[in-house]
């Protein structure tokens, strides 16, 4: 069996995001599977490529032999609509979404509405489309005409281990996330604000780079709301999971996810979780294991870090039930032999 692919991706894709790290689990659980993978590199900017990135990305693609199975991510996916109709019917075309682009936040009307035909039409001319959560799924089938028999849920993997816990002297809260709007850490500094009367320390860990405008204004946010000595902005960290071992609570208010791959990881150590009904996190968190509250509700999000930090029962109940949630979550091995699964019936 012939089992080659070329995977096309825009931006950079050692960065230190969600999306990322599941194409790099992804592919290297292909590889173990015998895949043999051409890496295609589509250029920076995308959902927003300049023109002369965008021709750039198209020509590459075009390049690309018949009959070849193309998997591409679909940050820049749903933007190629017009490549992807001219070549639909000579590349093995496969997206891979990990939510649709008009979904993101801080997009005008007129950028949704863009968003939301461009990948409609892009999405059309897909043979496969993998997806990341089942609320994706359900949203693809609702909202942009794809059929349910078209779409293959991959949930992300994690990397299951032993459960290490550091005993703290005040509860330590993290937030993983890049420094980006629609993760919601202005809410959260707010909702910390609002608990400043308890003991606690917190650590932010995410990219600085995606978003200077936003990274730099939380940094500001910080030093009004006199937070300096109490709450870390770390940027990337090397390893994440030293973090994740040495905290009490997990807290992140985005304003969506499409699945959440940073809960997955707090549910695996767990840690009780603090988050909002935004996406597919209530498919992620379980209610016993997480308090979900609404998107931007600072107040709300403050009274649930309330309770946990004063009920170190509460923490423990849910802790509980977040390791029981987490050890039914899969592996990236089972995360690739899904997909590879899909491309073996497709190619």
């Amino acid at each position: 069996m012939n089992r080659s692919l070329v995977f096309a991706y825009p931006g950079d894709l050692s960065l230190k995001t969600g999306g990322y790290g599941y194409d790099r689990q992804v592919l290297d659980g292909l590889r173990k599977l015998g895949w043999q993978i051409t890496l295609l590199p589509l250029g920076e900017g995308f959902p927003f490529p300049t023109a002369d990135t965008r021709r750039g990305a198209e020509t590459a693609l075009s390049s690309i032999p018949d009959g070849t199975l193309v998997l591409i991510d679909g940050l820049a996916f749903g933007v190629l609509d017009a490549w992807a109709g001219a070549h639909a019917e000579r590349l093995q075309i496969i997206a891979l979404v990990h939510h649709p682009l008009a979904l993101e936040t801080g997009l005008s009307d007129e950028q949704q509405q863009h968003f939301r035909q461009s990948e409609q039409r892009a999405l059309a001319a897909a043979r496969h489309v993998i997806v990341t959560s089942p609320m994706t799924a359900r949203e693809l089938a609702s909202n942009y005409g794809v059929a349910s028999s078209r779409i293959t849920v991959a949930l992300p993997g994690i990397d299951k281990s032993d459960v290490r816990r550091v005993v703290n002297a005040a509860p330590q809260i993290l937030s993983v996330g890049t420094l980006t709007r629609r993760k919601g850490h202005d809410v959260l500094l707010r909702a910390l604000k609002s608990v400043e009367d308890l003991d606690w320390q917190a650590v932010i860990i995410g990219s600085k780079s995606l978003d200077p405008s936003t990274s730099e204004a939380l940094a500001r946010q910080v030093e009004t709301l006199g937070l300096e000595a109490r709450v870390q902005l770390l940027g990337e960290v090397d390893d994440p999971q030293v973090h994740f071992a040495s905290a009490d609570i997990f807290a992140l208010a985005s304003r969506y996810e499409g699945y959440g791959m940073v809960f997955a990881e707090a549910l695996s150590h767990g840690l009780p979780i603090v988050a909002c009904h935004a996406g597919a996190v209530p498919d992620v968190v379980p209610s016993d294991a997480g308090i979900l509250v609404p998107v931007d509700d600072a107040p709300a999000f403050g009274e649930a870090l309330r309770r946990l930090l004063q009920s170190p029962r509460e923490r423990e109940m849910r802790s509980a039930a977040a390791l029981q949630a987490g050890s039914l979550l899969p592996t990236w091995a089972d995360t690739a032999a899904i997909i590879s699964n899909t491309l073996d019936g497709i190619s």
